[in-house]
């Protein structure tokens, strides 16, 4: 098909036409940003349900219709662009790890589509301010070595920690029963991301042992396997993900590796070096973030390692130490510690207000909207879990909530009820202050 646009193929290839009607229902219930941000839209009080219970279709109308200009679309753009914020976006942004996986359709005990759900909850994530932006990262998009493509029990590993290169993508992420490829699928996701006016980026692993080349154990100290690590990390770059968040950054080279609770050898700092240089070059995008886990302590090692930000270095519960590390980073443009509600390990113990109040200093604490830290928060953070399982949890794990078969049982039953959507309302209301800044 000649001149349409990646969204046009999908909705071609669910059996959809391409074009939409201005939804003034959702409109009106939009959340709206305060003054002059009052055109950035978003679904706020909500619980995920009544967004991923709709089809693909008419999730599209929905961010069509919360365009930040103001202008509707009939048919999506052809030429899609992600926002500029400068090469030095990821030194200021909110990264919110979103569980893809868990967004996915859990059909009987199949897991499947998970850039679907992924599609469907963008209308409620809130657009990114004027200074800085808000980064969607995925859980999950190459295969894992647990189980992929299959929910099990609450207590049966089948952990995202363990991944497959150099044979295709997850099946619980891409529908591949659809006539359109896993590349386009994932281009479809980060252009809608760019028409909410936000970025996308990646989890990956990079502990040996927790990493194989299809069946083949992986070794940092094989060129091939090193090789194969660049290329696919390249090709998500060139699909339009700017944003690489690294699990266990913290132990590259042998550092602090008492405290390293990975499986395998770990790349060498001079090799990390190699690969985020050539991920940047081989791209031709010098903006790419790379956000290393728990990157702390020794600042300097992890910006010459070529690192835009890391995590777990202070939380947001004292709002005067995060405004005043933000003075102190005011002068680091290429690199600044992060701020972080909770990370993919919190196994719970964290209370609403306690979120809230993290939230609302890693979105105000500076003096500046230019010297803000970055913040990092997970899916439990916008759309709270239910109260049996937390984020660690979900990683670990598959299980899916659905008490009669159906992927929207799971939808229902996987997330806190009226409390998470008054907790989401509040969660609503502190970005649309930021969204000004």
């Amino acid at each position: 098909m000649k001149n349409v646009s990646v969204i046009d193929k999908l909705l071609c290839a669910l059996g959809e036409n391409n074009t939409f009607e201005y939804d003034e229902e959702t409109v009106n219930k939009a959340f709206r940003g305060i003054n002059r941000a009052y055109e950035k839209k978003w679904l706020g009080e909500i619980v995920p349900y009544e967004v991923l219970s709709d089809s693909v279709k008419a999730s599209i109308n929905k961010t069509v219709s919360l365009s930040e200009g103001g202008i509707f679309h009939k048919t999506f753009p052809k030429d899609m662009h992600s926002p500029n914020y400068g090469n030095l976006w990821g030194r200021l942004a909110n990264y919110i790890e979103i569980n893809n996986r868990y967004m996915a359709e859990m059909e009987g005990n199949r897991t499947k589509n998970g850039i679907f759900g992924m599609i469907k909850i963008l209308p409620a994530i809130p657009p990114s301010a004027f200074s800085f932006a808000n980064c969607i990262i995925i859980s999950q998009i190459f295969p894992n070595i647990f189980g992929d493509g299959w929910n099990k029990g609450p207590f049966e590993e089948n952990s995202v920690y363990g991944m497959k290169l150099g044979c295709g993508y997850s099946e619980n992420i891409i529908s591949y029963e659809l006539d359109l490829t896993p590349e386009e699928q994932l281009r479809a996701f980060c252009e809608l991301c760019w028409f909410r006016g936000i970025k996308a980026g990646f989890r990956i692993v990079i502990s040996q042992g927790q990493m194989q080349v299809c069946e083949e154990g992986f070794d940092w100290c094989n060129d091939k396997h090193l090789e194969l690590f660049i290329q696919e990390c390249t090709k998500l770059v060139n699909l339009g993900f700017e944003a690489m968040f690294i699990d266990s950054a913290k132990h590259i080279g042998g550092y602090d590796c008492g405290n390293y609770t990975g499986v395998g050898d770990l790349p060498e700092y001079h090799t990390m070096q190699y690969i985020l240089n050539e991920i940047r070059r081989r791209s031709g995008n010098p903006a790419v973030s790379f956000a290393g886990e728990k990157s702390t302590d020794d600042f300097d090692r992890y910006k010459n390692m070529g690192l835009t930000t890391g995590t777990d270095f202070i939380t947001g519960d004292d709002f005067y130490k995060v405004r005043d590390l933000s003075e102190k980073f005011k002068y680091s443009r290429e690199y600044a510690p992060g701020v972080e509600v909770e990370n993919d390990n919190t196994e719970g113990g964290i209370t609403y207000e306690q979120r809230l109040n993290r939230i609302r200093t890693g979105l105000f604490g500076y003096y500046l909207a230019s010297d803000k830290l970055p913040l990092f928060m997970q899916t439990n953070d916008i759309f709270p879990l239910r109260y049996d399982t937390n984020t660690h949890h979900i990683m670990m794990t598959n299980p899916s909530y659905s008490t009669d078969g159906t992927p929207n049982s799971h939808y229902l039953n996987a997330f806190a009820g009226d409390d998470g959507k008054r907790y989401n309302k509040e969660v609503g209301e502190l970005f649309a202050y930021a969204l000004q800044r």
